[in-house]
This record gives C-alpha cells, structure tokens and sequence, in this order.
C-alpha cells in the first residue's frame, strides 16, 4: 500500500497499523514453537520411547504455523474485514501459547523429558518475553497469552512443588516482571501510534492546502490539473455526462484599479461564496482557475441542467451585485459552458480548450452572458 492509499481516518488508521504490525511479527514466532518442541523431544531421556508425544506436538506446532503463515491480509481492507482478520489471527496466536503451555506443563510432569525440561522453561521464557514486547498492541488479549503460555507449566510445578520450587517462584516473579514490562510497551506503541496519527493529520493538511486556493478556500489549480484528466477518464470509460463551466468575473481590473486590491480580493471571496451558494451538489468541484477565473467540474450533468445551473447564477450575480462600504457594484461574469464528448474531445485537454474557447465567445459578444461549447 503506498502512502497516497494509507487510511486517512484515525480509527481506520489503527486498525491497519495493527493489522499490519500483527502480520510482521507472527510468522517468526510460529516457527520457534515448532524448534523448541522439536529440541525438548530430541533431547528428552529416551526420544524413541516418546515418538508418539513428540511426532503429535511437531504436528501441532507446525499445523499453527501453517495457519498463520497462509492467514493473510484481506485484499480489501475495510474496517469490518480488518477486525475479522485481527480476531482470527489472534485466535491462532492464543492457541499457539495455550499449546506450548501444555507441552511446557508435560516436560515437567513426565520423567522421560528431565533431561530436556530447562529446554521448554527456557523456551517459555523467551516466547513470553517477545509476545509482552511485540504483540502489546492488545494488552487484555497478551495478557492472556501470557497466562496460557505459563499457568499450565506453573500448575505442573507446584504439584511437585518441594522439588521444583525454586523454578516455580522464579518463572512466578519472572511473569510478574512481563506484565508490568507488557503494560509499558502498550502505553509506548499506542504513544508511537499517536505521534503517527498526528504526522497523518499534518501530511493531510499539507496536502489539503497544497490543492485549496487560500483567498477563496475553492479548489485551485493543481487541484483542477490533478482531478480534470481523471473525471474526464471516469466519463469516458462509464459513458456518463460531465460538464464543465468556465467563469470570468467582468472588467474586474476596473475594480482593482478603482477600489484597491484589498477590496478586489473580497470581491473574489464574495464570488466564491456565491458559486458555492448556487452549486450546493456534493458531487460539483467549484475551482478557482487563476486571477479571477473560476471552474465547475459537474460529474454525471448533461449540457441543458449545466447551461440551466449557470444562468441561475448568472442572473442572480446580476441582481445581486457586490457591496463595497457605501456602494453596491455591478458584478456580473462571463460563463462558457460545454459536456464532453467522446467523439469531438480526443482528450481532456481538447475538451477544455472547447469550453474555453466558448468562454472568450462570451466575452467578445458583449459579456455577462453565457456560451455553449
């Protein structure tokens, strides 16, 4: 997934951190349960006396680590599909450490495995140490895991605990020390996790602003350059309409020139304002172009309702005019109005510079009025 693709919403965001996180560090430990088991039956007492034991715990450690090698992320990453997944993975990693729980809690209840206990205790240890350090992004469920990988063994330890009681209080203080260990790394990964969301945030407006003309707060002209070619591909390949209104504020260098640039800047606010009050569909893209033209990107709008939309404008623009302190201005804009059409418009760019060109018909017959392209 590339950083342009990465969940841009916070709760979305952490799903897919986790999930992604969880897919990393699983795959590692499956395959150390399968060697640790197969070492403490290779060098148990007698490995051919235990062939049944050790062959069904071979098959087991290597059935889990199979499972969680072939669970893979789901191809479409949606909030519901990430949970699902997160839950199942979970799933095989609790009953990876409930199996070695046992197979701990066996090295120590049967004789034969004597010589080869302290290879499962010490194995118990390190499986225990890496998942309070690598899977804290869930404390209740690792904390869980901890338990399951050593309340079977801690059990079998204090059956026979006169001979084993100085491994039972130190494995018993040992997990003392990981949960408190677990705790920390959870505040510290869902600390990093919120330094990510707050980069998140400030990458995303950056960008926001990169595309956002900062006077009229309407989309600028990267943004236009970026969403033009693939609305313009959208319409070809779904045959559905897509039209375009280009707008130019009339003789607004004589504003400038007779109010000031700072009441020519509130002129451009006031007609951003107005595009927005009149192009109220979610789906519009209101644009300013550069100066004072300005752009509609109208998806799924035949040439009439486009052509029907921009006169509304027009005459209330009209109407309406523009309050400076102690006058009203006549304002009023040219519009060229044109839909794409495959058979006419080889490109994106040859689509535009038709309604461009409808445009400056419009303001070569006299302004204030509107031409289709």
């Amino acid at each position: 997934m590339t950083e342009a693709q990465l969940p841009r919403q916070p709760k979305a965001f952490v799903l897919w951190r986790e999930a992604q996180d969880t897919r990393i560090r699983s795959p590692l430990g499956g395959i150390y349960y399968l060697l640790a088991w197969a070492l403490t039956w290779i060098f148990s007492n007698e490995p051919g006396a235990l062939i049944i034991p050790g062959l069904v715990g071979i098959s087991i450690f290597a059935m889990l680590l199979a499972l969680r090698l072939l669970h893979r992320l789901p191809q479409e990453q949606s909030d519901a599909s990430l949970k699902r997944w997160l839950n199942l993975h979970w799933g095989l990693i609790l009953l990876t450490a409930l199996s070695w729980g046992l197979a701990h809690a066996l090295a120590h209840k049967d004789a034969q495995f004597s010589d080869s206990a302290i290879i499962a205790t010490l194995s118990t240890i390190a499986f225990s140490t890496a998942l309070a350090f690598n899977f804290a992004m869930r404390k209740k469920r690792a904390i869980l895991a901890l338990v399951l990988i050593y309340l079977p063994g801690l059990i079998s330890l204090a059956v026979d605990w006169r001979e084993q009681y100085a491994t039972l209080i130190t494995l018993s203080f040992y997990l003392s020390y990981l949960l408190l260990a677990l705790n920390r790394s959870n505040r510290e990964y869902h600390n990093t996790l919120a330094l990510e969301l707050q980069l998140l945030e400030q990458q995303e407006k950056l960008e926001r602003l990169s595309r956002t003309d900062s006077l009229t707060q309407l989309g600028n002209r990267y943004q236009f350059n970026n969403l033009f070619p693939v609305m313009v591909a959208n319409a070809q390949r779904q045959s559905q309409p897509l039209s375009l209104v280009l707008l130019d504020i009339d003789f607004f260098k004589r504003i400038n020139d007779e109010y000031g640039h700072s009441c020519g800047d509130s002129c451009l606010s006031a007609f951003a304002e107005r595009m927005r009050q009149n192009f109220r569909r979610e789906s519009d893209a209101l644009l300013r172009l550069g100066g004072e033209e300005f752009g509609i990107l109208m998806p799924n709008t035949p040439l009439e309702q486009a052509r029907q939309l921009a006169e509304q404008f027009r005459q209330e623009l009209e109407r309406e005019g523009f309050n400076v302190p102690g006058a009203q201005l006549p304002l009023t804009a040219s519009l060229g109005v044109g839909c794409y059409d495959m058979l006419r418009d080889g490109s994106a760019e040859a689509f535009f510079k038709r309604v461009d060109d409808a445009l400056y018909q419009a303001k070569s017959a006299g302004r204030n009025r509107i031409e289709l392209a």
